[in-house]
């Protein structure tokens, strides 16, 4: 009788108990398979993130929601700061370029973002051109990243009115709420109304796929902000934030220290704020962890649980195999066998359901973080994960095939 026919038949016979096995593997591989495509996608995410953008500088308040709203587009920007500080930042000897930033405003869910032109070319380089279209040069043009367009199916050519907010559906309530979730304008919401309906932005260029935040906002100029909410066009004008790209580390370092010297003004070293954030989001991973190793010793305990029964319901059959001369050896085998083929196929199936998992959900997380997931990429700790799983799924089987090896088929007949 071969091995792997007797292994099958085994399973087959208990077929509700192996599922069960199988399903708890299952569920265990798949959920760390999810665990690592989320940590990988933060690290790359911080890793690209901002470019080479070491210093933001923006309104007094949280480091870690300046870098969000600047890069990540998520999230509320910490207030607003003079234009006239622009240029002071350009004029700085430490400084290699610089640009200003301006939000408030959506279509859709999606960010409108007043950015200066030569913040791409910066950022990505020259060879990084248009996919279609071309960049904006006058007020009202806004080029669209490559997930609005593809979301919202938007094309060169179109037309379409903002509505004022961070998100889809925000409202205008007071004064203060429109101070910060309004970064462009410093009039009472009053004089706003939610929808822009007097002001029409045409689409002249689609981005390319850049892999980052930027693939789902919309560009458009820097006054754009100061048109909509006309309060600024007759007083001061307001930005939401300047990126910084510095001579050199020390350069940054000087930068840092004279605009934090600023009255209502923060400057921040980017790298350092989006490293707090990745360590909120480990210390996150980390409770899921928790979770996980408990999934783990379910999974173990079902294998387990699983032998031990397969041990006392074919007693008999150990021993008639042992009688017509099937060695200790076989049957050891038998049993250690189960236990690694079913969770061989519980490996398998979290494998396959974890990366669908992670293809069906990179659009929500990408959409909410800006994080991309890369679904069907095979992970380096994913080796790990198939060793572990297999080498718990042999130490679960030990106990049992050892209490099988130990069988006297003469004495379990006569009794």
């Amino acid at each position: 009788m071969k091995l792997i026919g007797l292994l099958w038949r085994n399973m087959l016979h208990r077929k509700m108990l192996s599922l069960l096995t199988i399903g708890s593997v299952t569920v265990t591989v798949a959920l760390v398979v999810i665990l690592l495509l989320c940590s990988q996608g933060v690290e790359q995410g911080a890793e690209k993130g901002y470019g080479p953008y070491e210093v933001t500088i923006g309104a007094k308040g949280s480091a870690s929601q300046l870098a969000l709203n600047t890069y990540y587009h998520v999230g509320a920007p910490t207030g607003n700061i003079p234009y006239s500080l622009v240029d002071e930042v350009r004029q700085d000897a430490q400084v290699e370029s610089a640009y200003a930033m301006t939000t408030g405003d959506n279509y859709n869910g999606f960010p409108i973002v007043g950015m200066e032109p030569g913040y791409f070319v910066t950022r990505y380089g020259a060879e990084k051109q248009m996919a279609t279209g071309k960049l904006y040069g006058k007020l009202g043009e806004v080029i669209v990243g490559s997930y609005v367009a593809s979301t919202l199916g938007l094309h060169v050519g179109d037309q379409f009115h903002g509505a004022h907010g961070l998100v889809k559906g925000e409202a205008d309530e007071d004064d203060d709420h429109d101070e910060h979730a309004n970064a462009a304008s410093t009039e009472s919401a009053g004089t706003e109304v939610h929808d822009h309906h007097s002001f029409t932005y045409t689409v002249v260029g689609i981005l390319p796929s850049l892999r980052t935040s930027d693939d789902r906002a919309i560009y458009t100029t820097l006054d754009y902000a100061w048109a909509v909410h006309a309060g600024q066009q007759q007083g001061h004008k307001d930005v939401t934030a300047i990126v910084v790209k510095p001579k050199s580390l020390l350069g940054a370092q000087t930068i840092k220290t004279k605009y934090n010297q600023v009255s209502n003004v923060q400057a921040i070293y980017t790298s350092k704020a989006v490293a707090d954030i990745v360590n909120v989001v480990d210390k996150g991973t980390q409770a899921l962890s928790i979770v996980t190793v408990i999934c783990i010793v379910l999974a173990a305990g079902s294998i387990l649980l699983s032998l031990i029964a397969a041990v006392h319901e074919r007693k008999k059959d150990v021993g008639l195999l042992r009688l017509i001369g099937k060695s200790k050896r076989f049957i050891w085998a038998t049993l250690i066998g189960e236990g690694v083929l079913l969770t061989g196929f519980g490996l398998m199936l979290g494998l396959l359901i974890g990366h669908i998992g992670g293809y069906l959900g990179r659009d929500l997380v990408f959409e909410f973080a800006g994080l991309q997931l890369e679904a069907w990429q095979f992970m380096p700790g994913e080796w790990l994960l198939i060793v572990g799983a297999l080498l718990i799924g042999l130490l679960a089987s030990i106990g049992p095939a050892w209490q099988a090896y130990r069988v006297d088929p003469l004495q379990l007949f006569r009794t």
